[in-house]
C-alpha cells in the first residue's frame, strides 16, 4: 500500500472517532498492513504534527491515539462553542487523586485519608465517567472498590496510569510547607 494513502487512512479513521484509536484496532481494519508498520506510521504522524506547530496534535492518550487541540488555543475554542470548561472542585480533585494513585480503593479508605464524608463526590465522579466501581473488597460488608476509567485518562491526557506524575516525597512536602510541618508531626 502506498505510504501516503496509508497515512490518509490512519488520519481519517482517528479523526472520525471521538475516542482514542489503538494501533491494534487500526491493524484490524487495515488488514493488508502489519501492526508494526501501523505503529511506525503513528509515531511518524505524531512527530509530523508536533513539528508543524499548528492548532492540533496527534496525541497518545488512554492507550490509543487522538487528535487534540493545543491547550493555548482553548479560550478561542470555548468562545466559539459558547461554553465554559467543566471544572472539578478541590474535593473532587483530591478524591480523584486518592483513587488514581491507590486504586482500587473503597469509600471508607478515601474518607479516612480526606477526613470527611465522600459519597456525594464519588457519585459525581462516577456520573462524569471518571471513576467506576471495579469490584468489591473481600472483607465483611463487601464495600465497593473504585478505580479510574479510560475517560479519566482521556480527560487528563494520560496514556496510562504510569504517566501520572510522581507523588511528592515527605522531604519535598516539608520543604514546601516549611519547618512548621515537621514540628507538628513530632
Amino acid at each position: 500500500m502506498d505510504r501516503n494513502l496509508l497515512k490518509s487512512i490512519v488520519e481519517g479513521i482517528i479523526f472520525s472517532h471521538p475516542e482514542p484509536v489503538t494501533a491494534q484496532s487500526l491493524s484490524e481494519v487495515i488488514k493488508e498492513v502489519s501492526l508494526a508498520t501501523i505503529t511506525s506510521m503513528l509515531d511518524e504522524l505524531e512527530q509530523e504534527y508536533r513539528e508543524r506547530a499548528r492548532g492540533f496534535l496527534l496525541c497518545r492518550v488512554a492507550g490509543g491515539y487522538q487528535f487534540r487541540s493545543l491547550p493555548k488555543i482553548a479560550p478561542w475554542i470555548l468562545e466559539m462553542k459558547k461554553s465554559k470548561p467543566s471544572r472539578l472542585s478541590r474535593a473532587a480533585m483530591e478524591t480523584l487523586a486518592i483513587i488514581a494513585y491507590n486504586q482500587p480503593f473503597t469509600r471508607s479508605e478515601i474518607e479516612q485519608i480526606r477526613g470527611v464524608e465522600s459519597s456525594a463526590i464519588l457519585r459525581n465522579l462516577v456520573e462524569r465517567g471518571l471513576v467506576e466501581v471495579v469490584g468489591k473488597k473481600d472483607v465483611p460488608g463487601r464495600p465497593l472498590l473504585y478505580g479510574t476509567t479510560r475517560r479519566f485518562l482521556e480527560v487528563f491526557g494520560l496514556n496510562d496510569l504510569t504517566s501520572l506524575p510522581p507523588l511528592p516525597t515527605d522531604e519535598l512536602v516539608d520543604q514546601a510547607l516549611g519547618s512548621s510541618a515537621t514540628d507538628r508531626r513530632e
